[in-house]
């Protein structure tokens, strides 16, 4: 089997002000990347491919928190200049922002199939905005006492499922904007929120070290997975509803790791995947072509991103987005594109090869 690593030099760092926009039009540099390929009979041979990177105009002028893929052209993000953007990665354009939150924007939740999608913050508001309205929210829905971590929208769009570090819960109506069901755990500091698809169930990791389930049904915690040696920072729920992925904190090698759990019947740990250095933030199961194993993504604070097999926990890529600082978020745009959130960056494309093997290119930033 052909083992590929990667190693890619990142563009310089954008500059506020400049940020690689000439005349309003993005502005192309021509990267390097070096390949090495270690063969079965052990010769490693590096090759060298040139590939174009662009910087289109940003969607934000300071950290990312969040992004989110609204459609297969558009995402949605918040971050530390405390405004919520719609965004067009295929043409590099800000389609829309949106302003209304007093403090960082912390979390992002689509409603499926519509143009409409939440965003939590630090000022302990969670509002909800339409890409095709005006650009103020349509609804703000006050509940929680310390800063909002965690938004989840049930499959049929009917409610909206929110945490905070107060460790509450709270369950909303969509359509009224009520709050109908409130629930409270002793040391339950949510990180993040996601609803099983097709269930009542909603998975939620927490810095107790701890990754609940809770039935929607009255807001009852249904299951507890074992608890963990390090903070959970996110989770995530696959396409199916049988798996589910959480994410540690960490530093040094310590931790940083993320654990696939079973959703099903034993809801044990199935495996676990490491080889970062930091703590890792976000981690998604990227879709699955016919001719591949089932994979998944992380990324870390250690500014890299790693894809791995699913099954094994083997690492299949790494990729480095030097310059970028910690990652924060990710969210699959389509079946060859991954989005990226950064601490000094802004948002990351990253194009998704199927070749011989799997491999990662930082194509644009913005």
């Amino acid at each position: 089997m052909l083992l590929l690593r990667c190693q890619l030099k990142q563009a310089p760092q954008k500059v506020p002000g400049t940020l690689g926009v000439v005349m309003g039009k993005l502005q192309s540099k021509l990267k390097h990347s070096t390949y090495k390929y270690s063969r079965s009979d052990g010769i490693i041979e590096e090759r060298i491919q040139s590939r174009t990177f662009q910087e289109y105009s940003p969607a934000h002028m300071d950290a990312v928190s969040v992004v989110a893929a609204l459609n297969s052209d558009l995402c949605v993000s918040g971050g530390k200049d405390k405004t919520v953007v719609a965004y067009n990665w295929k043409t590099g354009n800000v389609v829309k922002r949106f302003k209304g939150h007093e403090r960082d924007v912390t979390k992002v939740a689509i409603i499926p199939k519509s143009t409409q999608f939440f965003s939590a913050s630090r000022d302990r508001m969670v509002m909800m905005w339409d890409l095709h309205g005006t650009s103020q929210p349509t609804q703000q829905l006050s509940g929680h006492a310390m800063v909002v971590t965690g938004l989840a929208v049930s499959p049929d769009s009917s409610q909206l499922c929110t945490g905070s570090r107060d460790n509450t819960l709270l369950l909303w109506d969509v359509g009224t904007g009520q709050c109908v069901e409130r629930a409270s755990v002793s040391r339950n500091l949510v990180t993040h929120l996601c609803w099983v698809p097709s269930e009542p169930y909603i998975l939620q990791s927490s810095e107790d070290k701890t990754l609940r389930l809770w039935d929607s049904r009255g807001l009852q915690v249904a299951h507890m997975f074992p608890t963990k040696q390090h903070i959970q920072t996110h989770c995530e729920v696959s396409m199916d509803g049988y798996k589910c992925i959480s994410c540690s904190n960490g530093f040094g090698g310590e931790g940083c790791e993320a654990t696939l759990w079973d959703l099903r019947q034993t809801r044990n740990r199935i495996c676990e995947y490491k080889g970062h250095f930091q703590t890792v933030a976000s981690c998604v199961f990227l879709p699955r072509k016919s001719t591949l194993m089932p994979v998944v993504a992380t990324s870390s604070h250690d500014s890299k991103v790693k894809i791995w097999n699913q099954d094994t926990g083997a690492c299949l890529f790494t990729l480095s987005l030097d310059g970028s600082g910690p990652l924060t978020s990710m969210a699959v745009g389509d079946t060859s594109f991954l989005l990226c959130a950064s601490f000094h960056r802004g948002i990351h494309l990253l194009k998704m090869s199927h070749g011989q093997a799997l491999e990662l290119q930082d194509v644009a930033a913005f």
